[in-house]
């Protein structure tokens, strides 16, 4: 039931049905191409689902890796046997190691302030970067949404931005007055040098009039964080956890995060909850005179 055939079957599931990126699809490839090695082509059941817990725990992979390639197995049977190619899933009730508990990393307003205010505005290039930061900070929406606006998806009228997010669904997203600016000031004195005169409708674009990837983007913020001075790890995701840690640390429902942010489950959210604590209690610890 692992042949390659059926992976394949697999993968172009969750490519054409699911939608999934290019890059989840291939994840989803590499764990199941393992599983498969290990297997050899036997038929697989109960215990040799265990036997390859056991593998995946002797190889000494991370909690998270473990965990990750189990949902892989568990996702393919579930498949295999909905299209009636298998019976049965022998990872359905296999328990998936607990991961721990990770707070989404995340900048304070004045680490914000100071990124948005890195790139140079007097150039194309900066310009772009900082509509770009501005609209991820200013919206939380993903990397891979951000690299497929199109300049048609912008209404200035309403402070709206239609995104298209996971699973090819589209939501509207709201901006503020410095996204606004940011992005009117990039559209009127940026984007038209770096068209150069090419017809492209993609909103952010490279030095040569292309579409701006996802991995460019994230380049392009890790530069800034450097320029900015700051000391620690920051990609796009760190401006969406920061505009919802913000957003709740002002007061925001947790719902309405949770629809800003197109997350499909409460709980998804609610992990922001903690990070809101995690900085009153150090507000707190630094502040009180009987903290210590």
């Amino acid at each position: 039931m692992t042949n390659e055939e059926n992976i394949q079957k697999f993968v172009n599931y969750l490519r054409n049905e699911r939608h999934f990126s290019p890059h989840t699809t291939s994840s989803y490839k590499r764990d199941l191409g393992f599983l498969s090695s290990f297997i050899n082509n036997k038929t697989v059941d109960r215990i040799a689902a265990r036997e390859y817990l056991l593998e995946l725990e002797k190889k000494h992979y991370s909690r998270r890796s473990i965990a990750r390639k189990l949902s892989a197995a568990r996702s393919f049977f579930r498949f295999l046997v909905r299209e009636k190619l298998g019976k049965t899933n022998p990872f359905q009730n296999l328990l998936t190691p607990k991961l721990p508990k990770k707070l989404p990393n995340f900048l304070y307003p004045e680490e914000m302030k100071s990124l948005l205010e890195a790139p140079d505005t007097k150039n194309p290039l900066g310009l772009r970067d900082r509509a770009i930061m501005e609209i991820v900070y200013g919206t939380g929406i993903r990397v891979i949404e951000v690299a497929r606006i199109n300049a048609g998806d912008v209404d200035f009228d309403e402070g709206e931005l239609r995104v298209l997010g996971k699973g090819e669904k589209e939501r509207i997203v709201l901006f503020g007055s410095h996204a606004r600016k940011a992005i009117q000031e990039y559209l009127k004195n940026g984007r038209p040098a770096l068209l150069s005169g090419k017809k492209n409708n993609s909103l952010f674009l490279g030095r040569r009039g292309t579409r701006l990837s996802p991995r460019q983007i994230e380049r392009m913020i890790n530069f800034y964080a450097r320029k900015a001075g700051i000391q620690k790890k920051v990609t796009p995701h760190t401006l969406r956890h920061s505009f919802a840690s913000h957003l709740l640390e002002g007061g925001a429902d947790l719902r309405m995060v949770q629809e800003l942010l197109g997350h499909v489950s409460l709980s998804t959210t609610q992990v922001y909850t903690h990070i809101t604590k995690e900085r009153l209690k150090k507000v707190y610890d630094e502040s009180h005179p009987r903290a210590k």
